[in-house]
């Protein structure tokens, strides 16, 4: 290395802590980032601000769906905001009628009601539910969520995550909210149906590990809803949108629910959350029931429109199921070579590798090699592609990760043998 080239380096490391120091300073202490500050990015990578490049398996956790800078979603913005930039909701806007018309066209759905996030959707579609009910009898209040769940963070979704980390300090949450196991039927049976207003359920667990329903266990939740007039919900905040192979992730499966929330990959990168709903049950909500100061915005039902109309193409979805099952190829040739896989699930390019070992060390390997992958458990590491997503690109995000197991079983076996080693010499010493 030349003297040139090292202190190259040192300025690019001093710049990157000078960002890092200042964040610190300003930011509330809410997440366990890595040391890296993101300048750019395009496609399927990403820059630091030290000019070294990463292959974005992370996408924004699901978010970028077309990738970063996006053209999409760039120029929908673009020739909007020339137009009109907000309005509020006492009035009507293009972009979110047209959008609203995109995501019920040819879908179960008859209403829109759009937000700024995935919490946020959850926190609409948990109070449309709870109204709804209170139509069949005042103490029809229960909401029933599953096992390893996670909803969000406001105070409403945060109740509905049956996860207790995410509650500590915070208690008391929202009443009348009842875990039941994922995909143990009899545990709904055995709830007090006469006052559950609804189930909530992702149909592929994100952040529980990526986990997904069983088929056979959602036709018997439909029935039993049917039977008893339950709302139905599905969060499909990060498994819908395209990201499972088809645009909505319940079409797999064949059952449909009531009320559905959605965000992360539905703007492409710009903010937007929304639920639809059957209007059997929207027609509850009257003018204050419920409202979002920039819900419905303009620039963001735009960026979303071009999003939707770009992903629910049939051509695009046949693409990202083509490279969604080269991945699981790779994947499971991975798996049949390294003993610390132990398990790969999801669906589409919404996928789970599970090791026996913490995946924690992993990830910061991967991240080290250039390539940003994130967890979901302990023991899960969790790959969120853009959709977009090269089959080059996929090959070379298996190499990396191939690497970066070689090198800690390589490193496992040699600690082995030296404790092995030291066991020996102890036993003749003794």
């Amino acid at each position: 290395m030349t003297p040139e080239t090292a202190f190259a380096d040192k300025a690019a490391d001093d710049l990157q802590q000078t960002w890092i120091d200042r964040g610190k300073a300003v930011l509330m202490n809410t997440y366990a980032s890595h040391p890296i500050v993101l300048e750019s990015g395009h496609g399927s990578y990403v820059q630091d601000v030290q000019g070294k490049h990463y292959l974005d398996f992370i996408s924004g956790i699901a978010v970028n769906s077309l990738g970063h800078t996006s053209t999409v979603v760039a120029n929908a913005v673009t020739e909007q905001v020339s137009k009109l930039g907000h309005c509020s909701n006492l009035f009507l806007n293009i972009p979110a009628i047209e959008l609203a018309e995109t995501l019920t066209a040819g879908s179960p759905f008859q209403r829109a009601f759009f937000c700024n996030s995935g919490a946020e959707a959850i926190e609409g579609s948990f109070k449309l539910s709870r109204k709804y009910a209170k139509q069949r009898a005042q103490e029809c209040t229960i909401v029933l969520t599953m096992s390893n769940s996670f909803h969000g963070r406001t105070y409403g979704s945060m109740s509905l995550t049956a996860q207790t980390k995410y509650h500590q300090g915070y208690h008391p949450l929202v009443p009348d909210v009842q875990t039941v196991q994922f995909n143990d039927i009899e545990q709904v049976l055995g709830a007090d149906l006469d006052r559950v207003a609804a189930i909530i359920l992702e149909p592929i667990q994100g952040e529980g590990g990526i986990h997904c329903v069983d088929s056979g266990y959602l036709q018997e939740l439909r029935q039993l809803c049917n039977d008893r007039n339950i709302v139905l919900i599905f969060d499909e905040i990060q498994c819908g949108v395209g990201r499972s192979g088809t645009f909505f992730a319940w079409e797999s499966a064949g059952v449909e629910p009531d009320v559905i929330a959605l965000a992360k990959g539905l703007g492409g990168g710009f903010p937007i959350g929304a639920f639809l709903a059957k209007d059997k049950i929207a027609q509850v909500f009257k003018p204050g029931d419920h409202g979002s100061t920039f819900g419905g915005n303009p620039l963001a039902c735009a960026a979303a429109l071009a999003c939707v109309k770009h992903i629910s193409d049939p051509s695009f979805l046949k693409d990202v199921r083509s490279r969604s099952e080269f991945f699981w190829k790779k994947l499971i040739e991975l798996r049949q070579k390294h003993a610390l896989i132990s398990d790969i699930r999801g669906q589409g390019l919404l996928i789970g590798v599970e090791f026996t070992t913490a995946v924690k060390p992993l990830i910061s390997a991967c991240i080290e090699k250039g390539f940003l992958v994130a967890s979901a458990g302990d023991n899960v590491m969790r790959l969120l592609p853009p959709l977009t997503v090269s089959e080059k690109e996929i090959l070379n995000a298996v190499s990396i990760l191939d690497g970066v197991i070689d090198a800690t079983e390589q490193s496992r076996a040699t600690e082995g043998a030296t404790e092995k080693s030291g066991a020996a010499e102890r036993n003749g010493a003794a």
